[in-house]
């Protein structure tokens, strides 16, 4: 990205100056010369160019400055974060005004002295790196703020299954691997994305989470790839999509099971080259990220209905992490439960809140189709509506069923989600929101199953 060694590009029908340029400047830059500037847009495609040294004039005889600036304006529409220094053997201020106004950075007057071209180019890279650095960073932080504002929580769970996802978790997160968590909505993915990157040795760098489901089609690549300045109709100004954000640390695809086969495509390619292309640049930016993934869907069935490429399925599951439902969490529905009764009764002033031993065993009967995110929902509505100091089983409105007698017919994922899915709008009588809340998805998500499922 910007930690390689600059191209620069010298642009002059002098060959003398072409020539003295490159003798001075490539013991620290990557040197290239034109003799023409027609030549330029080609280079600029092709290639990350950091800074154009562009002759004033071209045509014998000319002393107007005309050229170089029309051929600023070509730079700076074809690759808006190039600083340009312009170079003329006439040195004229309002001409030098002129091109700051059309986006040269720097103006040199020929004939220039080695160390005067030297720190001109120094400075003007140096600015032009710290540019691209904050818009970087602007790009993250608005990502970021977004991602910040949803509170993640911490894994836990003492029960034999979640022994085994934290030993996991700790012989994974040394190594670079590439990871695939799937489980249920609600069972903690994101979490146990986090305690990856946490005890990775790249917890130093950025955790960016992407939702996969819920991005629209037109915004799958802008959003995970960047885009440049005029590259549709609302891009007015250049992004840095999640790729570039992730660089060296952890780049979290959630929901990765519901984008289409066009988009697996466009995902797969990047992960095999390990380069992105911002929408509407045709240059490639190196990107080293690690990845993780999660889904909910039955992602072994989705190949074989070829709705998943298996090409991609391999690149992203070097090693799977298999979540369990809370209803097979033996003991950790009491754990849990207390864990948010007191983060909840610290949050609404609440800390003397208990709960009783007969609410304990309405929880422990009910096999939570939500997971931990429905219980965590159940707690905190618990205990803002409770008028006493003890949470009891009337606080918690939701069949008392034993789990034997809650498991469905069919052990089909899909199945079973469409099952969860029928229980949740039943139990918020028809209403969609309450209902995606509860099983922690999306109402766009829900939207799509319901679909899916027939049950629109």
């Amino acid at each position: 990205m910007l930690d390689s060694k600059p191209l620069l590009l010298v642009v002059d029908d002098d060959e003398d100056v072409l020539l003295t340029a490159k003798m001075i400047l490539r013991t620290q830059y990557t040197v290239k010369t034109l003799s023409s500037p027609k030549q330029l847009e080609t280079q600029l495609n092709s290639q990350q160019v950091e800074c154009v040294l562009l002759d004033m004039n071209f045509k014998a005889g000319a002393t107007t400055g005309n050229e170089g600036l029309y051929w600023l304006r070509q730079i700076k529409k074809h690759s808006p974060q190039t600083a340009v220094v312009m170079n003329t053997a006439y040195g004229d201020i309002q001409l030098a005004v002129s091109c700051m106004k059309e986006g040269a950075t720097d103006f040199l007057v020929k004939p220039w002295e080695k160390e005067k071209l030297l720190t001109t180019i120094d400075n003007v890279v140096k600015l032009n790196r710290s540019q691209q650095k904050i818009t970087t960073l602007k790009s993250a932080e608005k990502a970021l703020n977004a991602d910040i504002k949803q509170s993640t929580g911490e894994l836990i769970g003492e029960s034999s299954a979640m022994q085994e996802v934290y030993k996991t978790i700790r012989k994974v997160a040394a190594t670079a691997a590439n990871v695939l968590i799937l489980g249920e909505n609600g069972t903690g993915k994101e979490l146990v994305a986090r305690a990856i990157h946490q005890n990775s040795p790249r917890n130093s760098e950025r955790f960016v989470k992407v939702d996969l489901g819920a991005l629209s089609a037109s915004l799958y690549e802008s959003e995970l790839f960047g885009h440049v300045k005029g590259a549709f109709t609302d891009a007015k100004e250049d992004q840095v999509g999640r790729f570039e954000m992730a660089h060296k640390g952890t780049l979290f695809l959630d929901e990765i099971g519901n984008i289409s086969l066009e988009q697996q495509v466009k995902l797969l390619t990047v992960l095999q080259n390990r380069q992105v292309y911002r929408v509407g640049s045709s240059k490639a930016i190196d990107i080293d990220i690690r990845l993780v993934a999660a889904t909910n869907q039955p992602i072994e069935n989705m190949v074989e209905r070829l709705d998943f490429r298996e090409d991609l399925l391999y690149r992203i599951n070097t090693i799977t992490i298999t979540l369990p439902a809370l209803r097979d969490r033996e003991g950790d529905v009491e754990l849990l439960s207390r864990h948010f009764l007191k983060m909840y009764g610290n949050k609404y002033h609440k800390s003397e809140i208990r709960i009783s031993d007969e609410a304990i065993s309405h929880l422990n009967n009910y096999s939570w189709p939500g997971n931990v995110r429905e219980l965590q929902h159940a707690i905190e509505r618990a205990v803002i509506m409770c008028d006493s100091n003890a949470l009891t089983k009337e606080d918690f409105p939701m069949p008392s069923k034993r789990k034997t007698q809650d498991k469905p017919a069919s052990l089909k994922v899909e199945d079973i989600e469409k099952e969860a899915i029928e229980q949740a709008i039943e139990k918020h009588n028809g209403n969609l929101t309450k209902a995606a809340d509860t099983l922690g998805m999306g109402r766009s998500t829900l939207y799509r199953k319901l679909d899916k499922y027939g049950l629109s």
